[in-house]
């Protein structure tokens, strides 16, 4: 995290944590598509409580780089997203995230917080009842209606969106004929997912005025404009450090500067939800 920042990065997200450790998926859990990735890592982490104090460490070491930190929960029932946002909230992160796009394990289905209104709005109340710093909650594109559920979230004290997760798929081996990923069934991100990012990102606009962290298949500083417009506040970056190396974040910084003097641009503020004029 230290690394990404000194190469870059505004901003920065902790890997998500929930309330034990998972030592997630087995091998294979990535594959390059070609258009973008699919993973099913599985939610691989050390628990709330040991996450806690990698996360203070952590902040520590930001704090002079003046990069903030984003911690990011995630649980399988309201009462454990409460519980870990608890322990995390201890180490003192700017701003914690909460993944809603994992099943909910007290539903007879298994029925992702995301999907409804409902469920997302009372894991929101939750959080935001246990913690003091700013709760950001990160949509899935899967669903119906985004907007909605962004709508419903908002109201329900988060004060900022992440939009969006990856979105499910699925490669195949055409020798085998069977799922390249030994959980079958992987997210899709990088370039694959931006038209699907823009597109929620824009909707979600539309309906709340808090911040909006896009995220999905930015790799270029023409990537970030287009968010931008969109109507994200700033704009995050994952897969392309796979495709683009460490600096990345440097390079579409770069990029994102020369498109602005290129075309006379004074500002980022002036360029955020142009799609909406």
């Amino acid at each position: 995290m230290v690394r990404a920042a000194r190469n870059g990065a505004g901003m920065i997200t902790a890997k998500s944590c929930g309330p034990v450790p998972r030592a997630g998926h087995p091998n294979p859990v990535a594959f390059d598509l070609g258009v973008g990735l699919l993973n099913a890592i599985g939610l691989t982490n050390p628990g709330a409580e040991a996450e806690a104090k990698l996360l203070a460490e952590t902040r520590a070491e930001l704090q002079p780089l003046g990069v903030p930190l984003l911690a990011s929960i995630f649980a399988g029932t309201v009462a454990e997203f409460a519980a870990v946002a608890r322990i995390i909230n201890a180490s003192r992160p700017d701003m914690i995230e909460v993944n809603i796009s994992c099943p909910n394990v007290s539903d007879e289905f298994g029925t992702p917080f995301a999907a409804t209104c409902e469920s997302a709005a009372a894991v929101t109340e939750a959080v935001t009842g246990a913690a003091t710093c700013p709760v950001v909650v990160k949509l899935a594109p899967n669903v119906p209606n985004i907007a909605r559920i962004a709508a419903a979230v908002v109201e329900a004290g988060a004060e900022a969106i992440t939009a969006i997760n990856t979105m499910p798929g699925m490669a195949i081996d055409p020798v085998s004929g069977r799922p390249i990923l030994a959980h079958r069934v992987g997210g899709v991100s990088g370039p694959a997912l931006k038209p699907i990012a823009l597109r929620c990102v824009y909707e979600i606009a539309r309906a709340v005025s808090v911040p909006i962290i896009g995220t999905g298949g930015v790799s270029t500083g023409l990537d970030a404009v287009e968010m931008l417009a969109a109507g994200a506040t700033v704009v995050g970056v994952g897969s392309a450090v796979y495709y683009r190396g460490v600096s990345a974040m440097q390079q579409i910084n770069q990029e994102l500067v020369d498109f602005m003097e290129q075309h006379n641009i004074p500002s980022i503020e002036s360029m955020r939800g142009k799609s909406h004029n």
